[in-house]
């Protein structure tokens, strides 16, 4: 399988089912950003991966609690609430979850060490925890497996931090729920290529 093929088939599915190799899927989530560029080779991800009652936890329990107090304090009306839990309920049926944090104690030393650049550093963190989780969810569409990425931080951030033990510079960024494909997706619309590449010199 090429390269551009596995891009091409890495997509949002939102239909998945827990028939992944937990072990598998875990295994390829760390090669994945273990091998993943950074800037200066700073390795500012994080990953926690959640599987069984634990990633049924996030969804059921932490999402669902943080959400809806949330959406309460901003005076959401009640009725928009079925509509979400049952979106939360889809995540939950996958088989696993994995919560890339960037870790922002690295990205202060080396504003530190390197100032001529420190506006950077926090714009190039966000570039590695963009390339890691899709290098990850990449890699695992190599193995079947389907996935969407969530964004419910910094909603979530306390308590999933509380109940994690996760460390204070650990700020979280995104959550790729993985889970077998359940259904189809449909094809992929894609813009003009004049309106989005400039060529020089061919």
């Amino acid at each position: 399988m090429s390269f551009l093929t596995s891009l091409a088939n890495r997509r949002s599915i939102y239909a998945l089912g827990k028939a992944v190799d937990l072990e598998k899927a875990t295994a390829t989530i760390k090669e994945a950003v273990r091998q993943s560029p950074s800037a200066f080779n700073s390795q500012t991800s994080r990953v926690l991966i959640l599987t069984g009652e634990a990633h049924d936890n996030l969804w059921h329990n932490i999402v669902a609690k943080d959400l809806k107090a949330e959406m309460d304090r901003q005076g959401v009306p009640e009725s928009v609430w079925s509509g979400t839990q049952e979106k939360l309920d889809g995540f939950a049926a996958a088989g696993l979850t994995a919560l890339f944090f960037e870790d922002t104690a690295v990205v202060k030393n080396l504003q530190e060490q390197f100032p001529l650049y420190a506006d950077n550093f926090p714009v190039w963190s966000e570039q590695s925890t963009g390339i890691a989780s899709v290098n990850a969810w990449t890699a695992l569409s190599e193995l079947g497996l389907g996935a969407n990425l969530q964004h419910y931080n910094p909603v979530i951030n306390d308590t999933v931090a509380k109940t994690y033990d996760i460390p204070e510079s650990w700020d979280l960024r995104g959550q790729l729920v993985v889970g077998s494909p359940e259904a189809d997706v449909s094809a992929k619309a894609f813009m003009a290529d004049e309106d989005r590449f400039k060529v020089f010199g061919l």
